[in-house]
């Protein structure tokens, strides 16, 4: 029976415990009964952690370990006796199944709880004694004096955990001990505790000081182990905190920690009732940043640490930038205007920022909000600070004490959530609902000043809004307030609203140069008259735009300034009134019968007016280039004559202002755009618009023109319509080839800036070894900290040369050891790669054996062929590094046979050295010595090192002596031939000693590691005879080692030592992605049987050998022997997920920070003055133990913080997730890494259960669990926006430090690359013009790349927009925005501005460019760096590349709908604009124009085509084929298949790569089929970006992150694709067909040329899903896909089922983003082109002859009522039918027959023939998808009346036609086996030249068989 016992309480246990691979900190699997506490019981801080102690103690004494899990029990039952909590009751159920376990093994013995106390008590002294608890904390400080780097610190770690470990369950068992205590009386209390024994207990908990959780300083239990309050710099930042004259006193109530004095902090904690977990995090927050403000300083006094005045001044104005400026703008004074503020109040009012922003929840997206709050809250605390004693604020009071949170943030956050829950999922307009951006602007006027203080909870500010009714019609009453300032209606007029200034100048350019155009040139009084027309052009488009402001402000005008809604009225007036004016002296000068301009006066008067309004814009506008300008108006910006100028000018926001760069930066941009339009307007002018002149004079000329069917249009009014088919398209590419434009010259400029930067100079691993020799000082001049004296080591002169190499050889050695851990390098390359320390003896610098090697055996032979020493020295200096090896080899054998032997060995040694130098100054080399015996002297020097490099034996030192003894002998026989009798004194004794046997009999054995080093270098040096000219040979390695030697002779700023560096955080959202591959994960196969391990050998082979290698298995080891191994499964699963894109890589990546840091700090003691300065001399650039180096990691902890906010971690670790073991893993592998998360709490409120949120942050404890370090309350659930910024803003609290890096987790970093991270934050304080930055853009490399030929592209593309496409935009069009990841921000700047990123509902959904916006609107300034890089993975399938193509263009479609857009575009000077629009939003709508030319191109000839004009002209003249026309659609094709995209890409290959290396790999893509891919992304680009501004439903798409090599399905395609590609490609196809068939063409070839871009973009929308499908075309996938889609599509579905399985269920999706009465609209007018094509056909079908009566046409509509009707018929429901199936047969039967029987008659009695029937149905099916798509824009409308149904029918129809067409290429390109073959070959020849065995892949073996 206990046997069973055993295995029940096993299962219990395991039920409860949380599964976690690895051990923890002690060696033991981490697991247990702990850590798996319900939320709801999270209130009770004891139950974890007795439950801890018992799993410890479980296997010493059960016994106490059942106390202890009754205890745990009784506190559960005391906090939620009725288990109502979620997970409570299960948690109690299975604590008590252990209990009853526990309760049944005592054999029947009683329970007395007497008993179980004195066992507790016992069992205390016991644990006491055993584990020596008096001599552990002895022991552990006599370790940490010896020194923290003599090699003790492992030991140390070993004590200090144990110590740690046991004095938290002794506090356990005292902590328990004391409550079981409590329910006796205090007599029996005492006697059950003696007083000695809790004296005892008192002791030892005061040794638990350092086990108090804190995250970096521990400021609340300030621990000796740690070395951070060590600093000086921490210690006077701490000091300046205390409690200061004049603050009033706390009350003795008031809890403060016994190991510190009370604060400022916690006198406003007291006075505002802020959360205790905020007030801990910003003690820490405020700490870090005024300590590492006074570190740039100088290092205070040790004895009494202050801070100077102006270290606590910077962070002041700093932090409180952003208030100072809103009081201003307000014109308020600040809170101390009226006081003196010292030092110490500068520091009290910093901690109350801090704490409001800390505690501030969702409303820290809200600046002026926040600037709000700490204004009215500065004046309460400056009214208290009058008092003596401190007492709570009456803002904060509640009925349960004191709580900011619930008395000032609840408010806003109620009336937030409210407003957000109005956007209906993001379904709702955006003008029913105030989103945080309306929220934040209320407090940019002074009405906001009405809220009062305390807040006025009846204020319309905060009143929530009624729930949004889904009833149009009905309309709620309320007083809320509206929207402020700005409402994003959704419409295309956005783009001409918020870049008017741009279509003004296009549209006026066009007609000047149109007009110019038709005049022939010439610029004559005519041809300035009409010019003048640019007038009346300007006004109206001035007008419409005023319009715009009017219509766009709807919903706003009653909560905007009355200024700012006063301008927009008096605009419109003032140009209502102008624009009248103006036309009517135009139209009157134009009566004017006076040839001459200047001889009409009402054209001077006209020319007067417009040359004033001219005069005074151009005047207002040069002023506000020049920033003294901008400076002096803004000294009086509170004038009035200022501010009605500025008033009339433009907007006034808060934001916005000072939008202005330097005049030399102003001037550069200027060229830039100057060069642009001038290339753009000459190109326009001449090609485009001048060709058109001719043509269109004759068809305006041209009258009778004929038509084919009936026309209603186009009479009398000049063939207006076939102009415009002219000119459409023309004029379409004339609006967009300003970005082709832009594109070329861009890039052209771009790559000038990176041959300026010097990137590529190191491109090639020749290139590396070449350089080499450099290095070290480029090193030392921008990564190494300056040196006063760089010639010395150690206090040894060395020169320059040598020191350099000395100080630089640690770094590189790093480097190659990192590169080896990660498995990129072999042992060997390693071992070749290393760098000696250059430190010894040895006169010379010592290079890495990859640049020696093999060189001693050339110069050997040559030394045997040369006949002179000139020759010889000559042919051998000729290759440095051969030089180089010579040299080190002639002193490095000397140093070491010097050092081993005995006096005469030594006398030996010394004499033939002698004489060889003797021989060299008389050039007697070659007879003194025969050169060609060499090689056997080469060989006894190998022979004699081999064994001096091993340890030493009796054995080994008699061979070393007859090594030596050989050499003698064949240096003296064979190699001298010089004359002994000048030195025969010497040799005569050395020949003596030889006949004695006294020569070399007293070896001394190496032991010192230096020459051992040497020893093993020489004997490398001698043996390795391969060359190591590809040496590494992975092309990783390669690639990173040439990037950081070329960044070294970059442009960089110099480095500040560790200790004086500005601190930083990095910060990586996460939500539920791929932690750590699972064994299962890694072993599972795909559909082909294909793993996702077998795929990574494949395509890593060298780095599986490596890895292999490395854990020291054999390279054959199959992978099921490292999966048994619990060890290597570990090591197993880290390798593959260091290859995908995982969590794990991104922290492994990121946590080279603090290994570089530790590593810099380490080596820079000597030279900063460190506690660790008395090291001895021989160790100062040792790096061995920097990462246990105490002070090291302190240093690297202050200055560097890694937060990962992963949102769901709490639901995570309650749910048992894999995930949430996979975090606390890298936990417990990443001592610095913390987590933050949003716990959900329950807990019960007067019965019920409500839920709580909390923002948490843990770290790593050392009992393998979480360790909690700040908990803070929200007030509610914290994400009402968009997830990312949501989960970015309730975490970015615990991040610390300057600067923060936003970091995705699909992201890796390098070691190499994080050295250059001081030099990167030191540009924050660099000048990048008159604004310092604000962002520093960062470069990345995209690692995916190699996976396929699809992940190619996407990577080429990528990198080109994130290297020279951001460097220009940077410099110098300084519009460079914030794409996303790794860019690093001012952390401060940025925090106190609303944060980095926003977060409103679908508005703000690509989250991270609004970082950039509001940076830039705030006067940031935003840079970009390419010296450094970090890694990024992307997308590599195409499905995942199309969702995060239309996830991008979703949110530029949002974007052009913002008020951040809309100010930026309005702000901007004119060329500042041009670049911001050109690189933003303006992208995609000139994608979204490239297609929109294609249709107007196509539906202009259709036009032509079937009204028979175009066969009419072109017979009558040649006036539709033109050069004008060519070139626009020329143009177009080139754009469309990217050509243009393709050139930064190629120019950036070219810089990076080389020109030869840039051609193979842009000719290798167009291989590969790019065009196909760039011109289906432009189909994605340009309905996504459509598509949301007319409709919106942008959303976050999950695109998944795994390695895509399975097989797509056609049905998967078909839906992704149907609507986006598929129809569309068909409309064009169908455009096509009707024109080649009714269209005048002049042969095939013409036909060609004037239609291939179309052809080629629709067959790329149609077939490109399945040319890059993986096994697209293999017969058996095919064959299974169309079994697939038939039961998807018509499976009819129901209730619950996804797309994914039913053609209905999808259909009803793809449907859902026409919601709005304008959006239904506007499809209906949309679909009417459909109808043109049925309307053209019928007159040109035989049975109609030339008769164009409209009759015929709706005899065509009776035609199809029929067709629908048979159609109706034949899909009558099968379950309406079922009683009369015979009936129904029947009916069917004799309607098919009918029809079939009509059609003969027609065409045996009429002229119908069957080339009308196929020209009918031609006609007919675009006419059926028009009235589908307008019934779909009208679905609640045919619902209603019961024809949805019918509706459905149809489109299922259309769907299936759709699917055969596509699918029949499909399944013909399937019957031959070599398509498949090529497309294999296709799409992952980038992988085949790494090793890709695809065709083993996609035949579907099985690799993993043997698992």
């Amino acid at each position: 029976m206990s046997h069973v016992g055993d295995l029940w309480e096993r299962l219990v246990r395991a039920a409860l415990r949380r599964e976690r691979t690895g051990l923890d900190a002690y060696g033991r699997p981490a697991g247990g009964i702990a850590g798996n506490v319900p939320s709801s019981l999270a209130n009770s801080r004891d139950i974890d952690p007795i439950l801890r102690a018992a799993d410890e103690i479980q296997d010493e004494d059960p016994n106490i370990s059942r106390i202890l899990c009754e205890h745990a029990y009784t506190l559960a039952q005391n906090l939620d006796p009725n288990s109502e909590g979620r997970g409570v009751l299960q948690f109690k159920t299975g604590l008590m199944s252990v209990i009853k376990q526990k309760l049944a093994k005592r054999d029947g013995a009683d329970f007395d709880r007497n008993q179980d106390i004195a066992r507790l008590r016992e069992f205390y002294k016991l644990y006491r004694e055993k584990n020596n608890v008096d001599k552990l904390r002895e022991e552990e400080m006599e370790l940490r004096e010896s020194g923290a780097f003599s090699g003790n610190f492992q030991e140390l770690e070993r004590k200090t955990v144990k110590r740690k470990r046991v004095f938290a369950t002794l506090k356990v068992l005292g902590t328990v001990l004391e409550q079981l205590s409590q329910e006796f009386s205090p007599d029996e209390a005492e006697a059950l505790i003696p007083d000695e024994l809790k004296r005892v207990i008192e002791s030892d908990k005061a040794m638990t000081e350092d086990l108090i959780a804190y995250n970096i300083i521990p400021l609340d239990a300030p621990a000796m182990t740690n070395a951070i309050t060590l600093f000086p710099e921490v210690r006077a930042a701490v000091a300046s905190l205390k409690y200061f004259r004049g603050l009033p006193k706390l009350p003795g109530t008031f809890p403060i920690p016994a190991t510190r004095s009370a604060d400022v902090l916690d006198f406003l904690h007291y006075i505002f009732g802020f959360q205790k977990g905020n007030v801990s995090n910003q003690r820490e927050n405020i700490v870090n940043l005024l300590s590492n403000e006074q570190s740039r300083f100088d290092v205070p006094d040790e004895h009494e640490p202050k801070l100077d005045e102006t270290a606590v001044e910077n962070v002041f104005l700093k932090s409180l930038d952003n208030y100072i400026k809103w009081c201003n703008y307000l014109g308020i004074p600040p809170m101390w205007s009226n006081s003196n503020v010292n030092k110490e109040k500068k520091v009290l009012y910093i901690s109350l920022y801090f704490l409001i922003w800390g505690e501030a929840a969702n409303a820290r997206f809200l600046p002026e909000c926040l600037c709000y709050i700490f204004h009215r809250m500065g004046e309460e605390m400056e009214d208290m600070l009058k008092e003596q004693l401190a007492k709570p604020a009456v803002s904060c009071v509640t009925e349960n004490g004191v709580s900011f949170l619930e008395q000032v943030v609840c408010p806003l956050y109620d009336v937030i959530a409210a407003e957000a829950a109005n956007n209906n999922d993001g379904k709702a307009p955006h003008s029913a609902w105030r989103n945080y951006d309306d929220f934040n602007e209320y407090f940019w006027s002074r009405s906001c000043l009405k809220l009062g203080w305390p807040l006025d909870k009846h204020s319309s500010f905060l009143l929530s809004p009624p729930k949004r009714s889904t009833n149009l019609l009905k309309t709620s009453a309320t007083k809320r307030r509206g929207k402020t300032s700005f409402v994003e209606h959704r419409t295309f007029f956005h783009l001409y609203h918020s870049f008017h200034r741009l279509w003004i100048f296009l549209f006026m350019m066009f007609q000047g140069l149109t007009i110019i155009a038709f005049h022939d040139g010439r610029l004559d009084s005519k041809t300035l008259r009409e010019l003048l027309s640019l007038g009346p052009t300007f006004f109206v488009m001035k007008l419409l735009q005023s319009a715009l402001d009017i219509v766009v402000m709807y919903g706003a005008y009653s909560t905007t300034r009355l200024l700012a809604v006063s301008r927009i009225f008096v605009r419109f007036i003032w140009f209502s009134f102008a624009t009248i004016f103006i036309c009517f002296l135009y139209v009157k000068g134009l009566q004017d019968t006076t040839d001459s301009v200047s001889g009409s006066i009402v054209f001077k008067i006209y020319m007067v007016v417009i040359g004033i309004y001219a005069g005074i814009q151009l005047f207002w506008s040069s002023l506000a280039r020049l920033p003294s300008c901008h400076r002096l108006i803004n000294r009086f910006d509170n004038t009035s004559i200022v501010s009605l100028v500025k008033w009339i000018h433009q907007e006034h926001y808060y934001v916005g202002r000072g939008m202005y760069e330097a005049t030399t930066d102003y001037i550069l941009y200027l060229l830039f755009w100057l060069v642009v339009l001038g290339a753009k307007f000459a190109f326009a002018y001449f090609l485009q618009i001048r060709p058109l002149v001719k043509p269109t004079r004759l068809i305006i000329d041209f009258k009778d023109v004929r038509y084919s069917w009936h026309d209603f249009v186009s009479k009398n009014n000049h063939n207006a319509l076939t102009v415009a088919t002219l000119w459409g398209p023309v004029f379409c590419i004339y609006l967009l080839d300003i970005h082709i434009f832009y594109t070329i010259i861009s890039a052209v400029v771009g790559f000038l800036l990176g041959a300026r930067d010097r990137l590529g100079e190191i491109r090639s691993l020749g290139a590396v070894h070449k350089l080499f020799e450099r290095f070290p000082e480029a090193f030392m001049d921008n990564l190494h900290i300056p040196l006063a004296r760089r010639d010395r080591v150690n206090g040894q002169v060395l020169g320059k040369d040598k020191s350099d190499a000395a100080r630089f050889s640690p770094f590189w050695n790093e480097i190659v050891n990192n590169l080896r851990e990660e498995d990129y390098i072999t042992n060997l390359e390693m071992e070749l790669l290393q760098m000696p320390k250059n430190t010894g003896a040895v006169p010379m610098v010592q290079w890495p054996l990859f640049l020696l090697a093999s060189k001693i055996f050339v110069a050997k032979d040559i030394a045997g062929e040369s006949d002179s020493q000139e020759d010889l020295w000559d042919r051998i200096s000729r290759d440095d590094y051969m030089r180089y090896a010579v040299e080190e080899c002639f002193y490095t054998v000397k140093y070491i046979l010097t050092s081993v032997f005995d006096d005469d060995g030594k006398l030996w040694v010394e004499r033939i050295y002698e004489d060889i130098k003797g021989s060299i100054v008389k050039r007697t080399i070659h007879s003194d010595f025969e050169l060609k015996k060499l090689a056997l002297v080469i060989q006894k020097v190998t022979a004699l090192m081999g064994i001096l490099k091993e340890a030493g034996t009796p054995e080994l030192e008699t061979g070393a002596v007859n090594a030596a003894l050989d050499l003698y002998d064949v240096i003296q026989l064979d190699l001298l031939s010089i004359d002994m009798r000048g030195n025969y004194a010497t040799w005569n004794t050395l020949k003596k000693a030889r006949k004695e046997g006294r020569l070399f009999s007293k070896l001394t054995w190496p032991r010192d590691p230096e020459l051992r080093s040497q020893i093993r270098r020489l004997h490398s040096l001698l043996t390795i005879k391969d060359s190591a000219v590809y040496v590494p040979r992975n092309l990783e390695a390669r690639r990173r080692l040439q990037f950081f030697t070329n960044s070294l002779f970059m442009s960089m700023p110099r480095t500040k030592p560790v200790r004086e560096m500005l601190s930083f955080s990095v910060f990586t959202p996460y939500y539920s992605e791929t932690v750590l591959y699972s064994i299962k994960e890694l072993l599972e196969k795909n559909e082909d049987g294909i793993s996702v391990l077998f795929y990574l050998q494949k395509i890593y082979p060298d780095e599986w050998k490596n890895f292999l290698a490395r854990i020291g298995r054999d390279e054959n080891t199959h992978e099921s022997v490292l999966i048994n191994n619990e060890d290597d499964n570990l090591e197993l699963r880290f390798w593959a997920s260091y290859r995908g894109q995982t969590l794990a890589r991104t922290v492994r990546g990121m946590m080279y920070y603090r290994k570089a840091l530790m590593l810099q700090a380490y080596l820079e003691r000597m030279t900063v003055g460190d506690m660790e300065a008395a090291i001895p001399a021989n160790e100062a650039t040792d790096t061995k133990g920097f990462e246990f180096s105490p002070e090291a990691r302190a240093h690297a902890d202050l200055k560097f913080t890694y937060v990962v906010t992963c949102q769901i971690y709490g639901k995570q670790k309650e749910d048992q997730k894999p995930q949430a073991a996979d975090i606390g893993l890298l936990l417990q592998k990443n001592e610095a890494l913390r987590v933050a998360y949003i716990d959900e709490v329950e807990t019960l409120t007067a019965g019920k259960v409500n839920k709580e949120f909390f923002s948490k942050l843990v770290k790593g404890d050392i009992n393998g669990k979480d360790k909690e370090v700040y908990s803070i309350k929200l007030p509610g659930n914290p994400k009402l926006g968009e997830g990312k910024p949501e989960n970015q803003n309730h975490a970015i609290v615990f991040t610390r430090g300057n600067a923060c890096q936003t970091i995705d987790m699909n992201q890796d970093n390098y070691f190499e690359e994080a050295l250059k991270m001081r030099n990167l934050l030191e540009e924050f304080h660099a000048y990048h013009g008159i604004r310092p930055p604000t962002i520093l853009g960062v470069r990345e490399h995209v690692f995916t790349g190699s996976v396929s030929s699809l992940a190619s592209f996407m990577s080429n593309q990528e990198t080109s927009f994130v290297t020279l496409g951001q460097r220009v935009l940077a410099t110098p069009l300084k519009v460079r925005m914030h794409y996303g990841h790794p860019d690093v921000f001012d952390r401060v700047f940025h925090i106190t501005r609303g944060g980095i990123s926003k977060a409103s509902r679908v508005i703000n959904i690509s989250e991270d460019i609004y970082a950039g916006f509001n940076s830039t609107l705030r006067q940031g300034n935003i840079t970009h760096h390419e010296y450094i890089q970090v890694g990024k993975g992307r997308d590599v399938g195409l499905n995942q590349i199309a969702l995060f193509e239309g996830k991008v263009a979703g949110g530029n479609g949002e974007q052009v709908l913002s008020r951040d857009i809309y100010r930026l575009g309005q702000l901007f000077d004119f060329f500042r604009m041009l670049s911001f629009f050109f690189t933003t939003v303006g992208y995609y709508f000139c994608t979204m124009l490239t297609v929109l030319t294609v249709y107007i191109f196509l539906y202009g000839k259709l036009y032509l085509a079937l009204s028979g004009v175009g066969e009419d002209l072109q017979t009558r003249a040649e006036v539709l084929d033109n050069k004008a026309l060519n070139t626009a659609l020329n143009t177009q094709f080139l754009f469309q298949i990217g050509v243009f995209t393709a050139i930064p890409m190629v120019l950036g290959f070219i810089l990076e790569q080389g020109f030869l290396r840039a051609i193979v790999s842009f000719i290798t893509m167009q291989f590969q089929l790019c065009t196909v891919f760039f011109t289906f992304s432009l189909g994605t680009r340009t309905h996504y970006f459509g598509r949301t501004i007319l409709h919106g439903g942008a959303k976050y798409h999950a695109t998944g992150r795994g390695f895509v090599v399975q097989h797509i399905k056609f049905a998967e395609n078909y839906r992704l694709y149907s609507r986006s590609h598929f129809v569309k490609a068909l409309e064009v196809v169908l455009l096509l067909v009707v024109y080649v068939s009714y269209g005048y063409n002049e042969g095939l070839v013409g036909y060609i040329l004037l239609s291939v871009s179309s052809w080629f973009m629709a067959l790329s929308w149609l077939f490109a899903p399945y040319l890059f499908n993986p096994s697209g075309f293999e017969w058996q996938k095919t064959v299974e896909d169309f079994r697939d889609w038939t039961n998807w599509l018509f499976y009819r579905g129901g209730i619950g089922v996804k797309g994914e399985e039913s053609w209905e269920a999808w259909w009803d999706g793809e449907l859902s983003h026409i919601r709005t009465l304008g959006g239904r609209i506007m499809e209906t007018i949309l679909s009417l082109r459909f109808f043109i094509f049925q309307y053209g056909i019928v007159y040109k079908l035989d049975v109609q002859g030339s008769n164009t009566s409209l009759s015929y046409y709706g005899f065509s509509w009776l035609v199809l009522v029929a067709l629908i009707f048979l159609f109706k018929i034949f899909t009558f429901s099968q379950k309406i039918s079922v009683n009369f199936q015979l009936i129904l047969r029947f009916v069917q039967g004799v309607a098919f027959l009918l029809a079939i029987a009509g059609i003969s008659v027609a065409v045996a009695l009429s002229s119908l023939t069957m080339t009308d029937i196929l020209a009918s149905i031609l006609a007919f099916i675009p006419t059926g998808w028009g009235i589908l798509s307008i019934c779909v824009a009208w679905k609640p409308v045919l619902k209603k009346i019961g024809l949805w149904k019918s509706v459905r029918s149809l489109a299922r129809l259309y769907d299936a036609g759709m699917g055969m067409l596509i699918f029949i290429p499909i399944a013909f390109g399937s019957w031959f086996p070599f398509i498949s073959t090529f497309q294999t070959r296709l799409m992952f020849n980038q992988a085949f030249s790494r090793g890709l065995e695809i065709s083993l892949i996609l035949a579907g073996n099985n690799p993993n068989s043997g698992i």
